[in-house]
């Protein structure tokens, strides 16, 4: 059985930094590609970061280019999600996924193209 367990979600205040952890078990992720995820109440769940299997090609969606990095830790079997200049508006559950397929060439940025998922982590920014 798969599992993906996130971490290091909180309170920070608007211009802070918070690193979320993806642990998994279960399932060597260094074959497939990983992606992070957010969903804020009463909205939909977006695409926010994507890291390719071999881990030399990381995506983003626009709104957090250049304030959030996407990296992996093959040995530890973990993904990280490095949040910098954290605005209210990143306020959301963050979640984790694995790519359904094995070694896909670039990470996908739809949800459905994912078949695990961790139970999210919450991330408020108070202004």
């Amino acid at each position: 059985q798969v599992q993906l367990v996130e971490s290091g979600g909180g309170l920070v205040q608007a211009g802070g930094s918070l690193r979320l952890s993806c642990a998994a078990s279960g399932r060597t992720l260094s074959n497939y590609s990983m992606g992070w995820f957010r969903q804020a109440p009463g909205k939909e769940r977006d695409f926010v970061a994507g890291i390719s299997w071999s881990g030399g090609s990381t995506y983003y969606a626009d709104f957090v280019k250049g304030r959030f990095t996407i990296s992996r830790d093959i040995a530890k079997n973990t993904v990280y999600l490095q949040m910098n200049s954290l605005k209210p508006e990143d306020t959301a559950v963050y979640y984790c996924a694995a790519d359904r397929q094995w070694r896909r060439v670039a990470a996908p940025k739809t949800s459905k193209e994912y078949d695990y998922w961790g139970q999210g982590t919450q991330v408020t920014v108070s202004s």
